[in-house]
Formats: C-alpha cells, structure tokens, sequence
C-alpha cells in the first residue's frame, strides 16, 4: 500500500467553512446606496497597515477601528462607519464542510485552521450573536489546533502564520493541504510547499479537495 501523501488539511474560517463575508459586504452595500465591492476595495488599499489589517492582529480596538475604518471610506469616495461592518461579519455554516470534516477525521486525517479574524464578537471566531457563537465553537471543537489572527498578532498573508501551524502540528508544509477563499492567502501557503485550494464555493472546493485526499467529499 503506497504512503499517503498529505497528512493534514488546513481550513481558513469564513468563506470557507462559512458562507463568504464578501456577501454580507454586497448586501450592505446595496442597503447604503454604495458601490459594489466597496468595502473591499477599502481593505485592499494599504492592505498591511489599514484599518482592517491592524485590527485583525488585533493592535486597535472595536472603537478605534470604527473610527479609522471611516475615515479611510471617506478618502475613498463614500462615508461607510466600521461599526456597520463589524456587525454583518459572521457567516453561516456551511453543513456540507462539516460534513466534511467528519469523513476527514474518520480517514484519519489531521485537521486544523488558520483564520483572519479581528478582537470583536464573543467566542472561537468572535461570533456576532449566542447562537454563532455555539455554533462556531463545535466546529471549533474539531480542529486540532486553530490560529486566530487577533490572538496570534500575525495575519495571512504572513508566511509566518503559516510556520507557526506547520510547528503547531509537527508537520512540513508538504504534508498539508491548504484552503482558503483568497488568492493572495493561498500563494505563500503554496509556496511553503502546501497543496493549496482556491474556494470559490462550497462544492468546488471539496470536489478539488476529494482529488487530493481520495475522498468522496461531495
């Protein structure tokens, strides 16, 4: 019988085990009258030093992100406070990945997660409501080991996130498999010699992820 290839998979949080954020941005969007893709534009811009990004290593808080966030939507174009934004953040489980990760953990694979998240909320995954909150936590339960961004003080794309799990999980980065629902979080991911996956949706990533791990996932 040939060795396995992979060992672990690796799971970014929303837009992956959840439905995408970027959702709940377009719908905020429409209701404030604003363009779409807006917000993320904002967080695309000064990507390492922005509002967003200092939040999610966790260096301002709720308040001062509020303030900055909207200072920096202002410069672009279109006032959007932070606070409006923190309160659509949490998306809901996607039951297909849960699914999931039971036949992984039942195949004897290891699991685990990296995500970006920011100091706001209650719980594994700074849920929104009670609800998300217990939610999120038995998916939590599952993964052997999870980094959060706002506790680790290092966000994706930071190669080092990435070391810190591979450390975490006694692992090379090519045991791994890797998914996450961004490109540039995939990249240094890939280049550490993970098998990485761009999500697009639900059912492609875990027809890709089958491929890999030969599993019937869908």
């Amino acid at each position: 019988m040939s060795e396995r290839r992979f060992e672990a998979v690796i799971f970014d949080f929303g837009g992956v085990i959840t439905a995408s954020p970027f959702e709940a941005f377009n719908r905020l969007e429409e209701e404030r009258g604003l363009p779409a893709d807006f917000i993320r534009r904002v967080n695309a811009a000064n990507p390492h030093d922005n509002a967003w990004a200092r939040f999610e290593r966790a260096e301002i808080d709720a308040r001062r992100f509020d303030v900055l966030f909207e200072a920096e939507a202002e410069a672009m174009g279109h006032p959007l406070e932070g606070r409006a934004v923190l309160a659509v953040l949490s998306g809901a489980i996607r039951p297909a990945m849960v699914r999931a990760l039971g036949q992984l953990a039942g195949a004897g694979y290891r699991l685990a997660c990296i995500t970006n998240n920011v100091p706001a909320g209650h719980g594994a995954g700074m849920a929104r409501s009670d609800d998300t909150k217990d939610a999120y936590e038995q998916v939590f339960a599952r993964f052997e080991h999870v980094i959060e961004s706002s506790k680790a003080g290092v966000r994706k794309p930071d190669p080092r996130i990435y070391q810190m799990m591979c450390g975490h999980l006694g692992l090379e980065p090519a045991q791994c498999v890797y998914l996450d629902d961004l490109g540039i979080n995939c990249k240094p991911a890939a280049a550490l010699g993970m098998a990485a996956i761009k999500v697009t949706s639900g059912a492609q990533a875990l027809a890709d992820l089958s491929q890999l791990v030969g599993l019937d996932l869908g």
